[in-house]
């Protein structure tokens, strides 16, 4: 939205905001913590982040479904104390319901207010109508592609006419070309001034997508998720993603994403020290391919993650997780938004596959603790046998079970790779027979 129409009135604000998830008997988990934000009248603006940083769980909360453990909320300056009628949600996952036509999905909320069905449903096809579904008022969400199903769960939103559109990553369920053209749909009635609303967050992983549609950019940090930089874009709209530009606030936030920050012991992105650090689900193909990219040309050993990540179609979730593992592993370093191959990463990349293989080995027993205790434990007992069980319950002392079960098979997939250790998915049992 142009700048000149905006207010400095906030519309939504956020103050020392902060949520605790409680474990049973693991320590309570510390979600959001200190998180302060306005949003004000006629802006878009994004809260970018990795998973597990938090900004789902601010979207429940600003919306009143969730209560925060601590902080204020309010709505055109009245407290947050339950489910707002100043706002409205899409979800990523359409939730829709599936016996309903695309008329009564829509008409739903209105029905839950109480409206009378005349107007409901006059307001209804309005809704249908502005979003592009005019026509499929009848159909059932089984006969729609995703990317109408999404525009279904907008207009349902849309419909009560919120103040304030929350929106929860609503683009990432659905293909490359559909995405890209609910977005510029949605821009262009936002830009004529068709919505009835009045400002719009949204939840994003993907950072082209918050510098194309944002007016702000709140980016996230984990373990508790907080507010670590708020980058305002400037550029006129409609965006160009070729736009130098563009590509600079793109690179910059890429560079503030990737410095280095003291270890945390909460979990997210490698908190924990020793054995407690979790582990994510990245497979040894991906790791081999980034390396092995990286090392070629044009990059030869050090790549931009921008360009890494255009040319990969991946988002932040998905390219990240590789290049930290690839930094735990000692095989590259990741600052200021570039992967850079280590000596060993370059070794690795051109190593056969005996070499590579013992290069890994090496360098889980080097830098991944957990591998390190279960090796001694095996090698220690006679038997050179142990239940996963075991080490899951040490796991479990310091993080969630979900986090535990995620980090074993990690540690499993890792040392089968390197034939490091062996394991037996029937009686659940790590050993070093024939590990492989």
């Amino acid at each position: 939205m142009d700048a000149s129409m905006m207010s400095d009135r906030p519309l939504v604000r956020v103050e020392h905001l902060r949520h605790l998830y409680h474990k049973g008997s693991v320590s309570d988990l510390l979600v959001l913590d200190d998180v302060n934000l306005c949003l004000k009248e006629n802006e878009i603006v994004a809260l970018l982040g990795r998973s597990g940083s938090g900004k789902s769980t601010l979207l429940r909360i600003i919306s009143g479904l969730l209560p925060p453990s601590g902080g204020n909320v309010e709505i055109d300056g009245k407290p947050v104390s339950g489910p707002a009628s100043e706002v409205a949600m899409v979800f990523q996952s359409f939730a829709l319901f599936p016996w309903l036509s695309v008329l009564e999905n829509v008409e739903i909320g209105l029905e839950a207010i109480g409206m009378a069905s005349d107007e409901r449903r006059a307001r209804a096809l309005a809704a249908i109508d502005l979003i592009g579904l005019d026509g499929f008022e009848s159909a059932y969400p089984k006969e729609l592609s995703g990317g109408m199903r999404q525009r279904v769960g907008l207009a349902r939103a849309l419909v009560v006419h919120p103040k304030v559109l929350l929106m929860d990553e609503p683009f990432s369920a659905l293909d490359v070309l559909t995405a890209e053209t609910l977005r510029t749909d949605l821009l262009d009635i936002w830009f004529e001034g068709r919505l009835p609303i009045q400002s719009i967050l949204m939840v994003t992983h993907n950072i082209e997508e918050a510098v194309l549609m944002c007016d702000r950019i709140l980016v996230f940090a984990s373990n508790p998720g907080h507010i670590v930089a708020e980058i305002k874009v400037d550029l006129p709209q409609p965006r160009d993603r070729q736009d130098p530009a563009f590509r600079d606030i793109v690179e910059d936030i890429y560079a503030r994403m990737t410095l280095k920050t003291p270890s945390l012991t909460r979990e997210g992105a490698f908190p924990g020290v020793g054995i407690n650090m979790i582990l994510p689900a990245v497979s040894t193909n991906r790791l081999a391919g980034l390396v092995e990219l990286v090392n070629g040309q044009p990059y030869d050993g050090k790549a931009d993650m921008p360009e890494l990540a255009s040319e990969l179609h991946l988002e932040i979730d998905d390219l990240f997780p590789i290049a930290e593992t690839l930094q735990l592993l000692r095989f590259a370093e990741v600052e200021g938004g570039d992967v850079v191959l280590t000596p060993a990463g370059r070794q690795f990349a051109t190593a056969d596959i005996e070499e590579r293989k013992r290069l890994f080995a090496q360098h889980l027993l080097g830098y991944v603790p957990l591998v390190a205790h279960i090796k001694r434990i095996l090698d220690e007992r006679a038997t050179h046998r142990a239940p996963a069980r075991r080490f899951l319950g040490e796991l479990e002392d310091t993080m969630s079970e979900g986090y535990a079960e995620k980090t074993l098979r990690t540690v499993i997939a890792w040392a089968r790779y390197a034939e490091l250790l062996a394991y037996d998915e029937a009686t659940g049992v790590f050993s070093l027979e024939n590990p492989a």
